[in-house]
Formats: C-alpha cells, sequence, structure tokens
C-alpha cells in the first residue's frame, strides 16, 4: 500500500474505507471488519454517521495493532466552537474506544470553525490527534485559514472524481502544503460512472473494472480516496489497484470527464445549507 507524508510528517495510507450512510451497526461492524481483513488500514467514519462505536467495535476485534491503523473521525456543525468542539472529541473518543485519533477533521465550512481550530490545534499539541484538518472548504476559505492559524491543516476532504476533479484546488493545496482527500471517489455511482464508455475502455486494456481505473487514477494523481461498500467482493475489488499504471495518454482522457462544477453535494446553494444545519450527530 502507497501512504503519503503530511505537512506534520504523519504517514496517511493513500487507500482508505470510508462508513458515510452504514448507520445500521452491525451492518457498519461488519462492514468495516471486513475492510480491515481486505488491507484497508485507513477508516474514516464521523460523529453524525452515528456509527463511531460500530468502527470502534470493529477495530477491537480485528487483532490489529492500533498504530498500524489511521482512523480519521470528525466534528459536525453544530459541534462548532471550542467548548463544543472539545467536547464533541471526548465524545468520539468514548464511542470509539480509543485514547487518540489518527486524523480529526471540521466536517463542514459552517458555524464558528475557528472557536473549534483553537480546540483542535490543543488536542494537536497534546497528542490526543496525530493530525487536524478539514472537510469540504473550498480555496478561498482554506487560504483564509490558513493564514489566520497557527497550525495549518494537514488534509482537506472534499469531493473529487472524474466529473469534479478539482483542478484549481488541487493547485492551491499543493502550495500551501495540505494533502487532498477524496470522499465519494467514485462520485456514488452517479451519471453512469461504472459504466461509461472512456472509463470501460481503459479498463479493457489493464483487465479492470471502470472503478479501479477511477482509484487508480486518485492515487496517480497523488490523492487519497475512501471509497465506501459493505460487500466484501466489492472491497476487494476497489483495493486491487496497485498491480497497473494508468497511462499518461490515459490520465489525459480521463481529464476530459471534468465539468467543473460540484456533482454529488453543492455547498453555494441556499437550501443545501440548510438542509445540513438541521442534520444533528447521533450519540
Amino acid at each position: 500500500m502507497d501512504y503519503v507524508t503530511l505537512n506534520n510528517g504523519v504517514q496517511m495510507p493513500m487507500q482508505g474505507f470510508g462508513v458515510f450512510q452504514v448507520s445500521d451497526a452491525f451492518m457498519c461492524e461488519q462492514a468495516v471488519s471486513d475492510a480491515i481483513k481486505v488491507g484497508y488500514r485507513l477508516i474514516d467514519t464521523a460523529s453524525v454517521y452515528g456509527n463511531e462505536r460500530a468502527v470502534g467495535a470493529a477495530v477491537q476485534k480485528s487483532g490489529i495493532p492500533r498504530q498500524d491503523l489511521f482512523i480519521t473521525t470528525k466534528a459536525w456543525i453544530s459541534e462548532m466552537g471550542y467548548k463544543q468542539t472539545m467536547q464533541a472529541f471526548k465524545d468520539s473518543l468514548i464511542r470509539l474506544g480509543m485514547d487518540y485519533i489518527d486524523l480529526y477533521l471540521i466536517h463542514m465550512p459552517f458555524n464558528d470553525y475557528y472557536g473549534a481550530w483553537r480546540a483542535m490545534e490543543e488536542l494537536y499539541a497534546s497528542g490526543h490527534v496525530r493530525a487536524i484538518g478539514v472537510c469540504n472548504f473550498e480555496p478561498d476559505r482554506l487560504i483564509d485559514l490558513c493564514l489566520n492559524v497557527k497550525t495549518v491543516p494537514a488534509v482537506n476532504q472534499i469531493e473529487v472524481h472524474p466529473y469534479t476533479q478539482q483542478i484549481e484546488a488541487m493547485k492551491i493545496m499543493q502550495s500551501l502544503g495540505v494533502q487532498m482527500e477524496a470522499w465519494g471517489p467514485l462520485a456514488e455511482g452517479m451519471n453512469g460512472l461504472f459504466t461509461t464508455p472512456l472509463l470501460t475502455a481503459i479498463g479493457h486494456k489493464y483487465g479492470k473494472s471502470a472503478a479501479q481505473v477511477v482509484l487508480r487514477w486518485h492515487q496517480q494523481r497523488g490523492t487519497v480516496a475512501i471509497p465506501k461498500s459493505v460487500h466484501k467482493e466489492r472491497m476487494e475489488e476497489n483495493f486491487a489497484i496497485n498491480d497497473f499504471v494508468l497511462s499518461q495518454e490515459d490520465m489525459e482522457t480521463i481529464a476530459t470527464m471534468d465539468t467543473a462544477h460540484p456533482t454529488i453535494l453543492d455547498l453555494h446553494a441556499p437550501a443545501e445549507v440548510e438542509r445540513l444545519y438541521h442534520i444533528k450527530p447521533i450519540s
């Protein structure tokens, strides 16, 4: 498995496993258990997903030393603010059954995220978190944050896939030393991603699926990706991307799929922002 080195020297696996919308505790625990058996070492959860306990249970039962795993969780909009984020972190630790987190993220660029960041800087300084970062910060907000804090985010987890390639955002993150991480790396299967002729034709050359082509594309761009599945055979397929390399021509062909617009989540849409504010973490 390949790793990236974050701006504080911490090593982060490039192939991760996400548990967004896997709210059933039994199903989530089984999925994480299967993912670890397949070979995943980066597990990505969040307080708002309501499945931190299941993730923690799977990790504890896995038999894999804690230091060999990379666990990410996130603080939600309602958990922003210094005191609120401190409490949210403590609650996440209890639910996960852990004494530290590898990566703690601000989930959305709303509410008092500057107060939250102060709390996260303290958690990082105390060793309770190995790295801190953000999610869904567009370039303007990311630059503003970086210019006004002591600790530059190690990671920005954003929507990235062939339809939304985040080319300009990637350039800015690289200039700031912030690692790009892709949520929805397979576009949640939207727009016929798994059957689009362009991707299937590339996959045919290597004996790979369209999904494997896209995940390899992420890796060759230097992007950490966290696909999700509750089916072990799909996990195995998604993980098996280290035995081929896309050509420069393939990379350029995939680049033509970019729409330069969000496909899954538009944080500039007022109705979408209001919807997000009404979502509350599940304790």
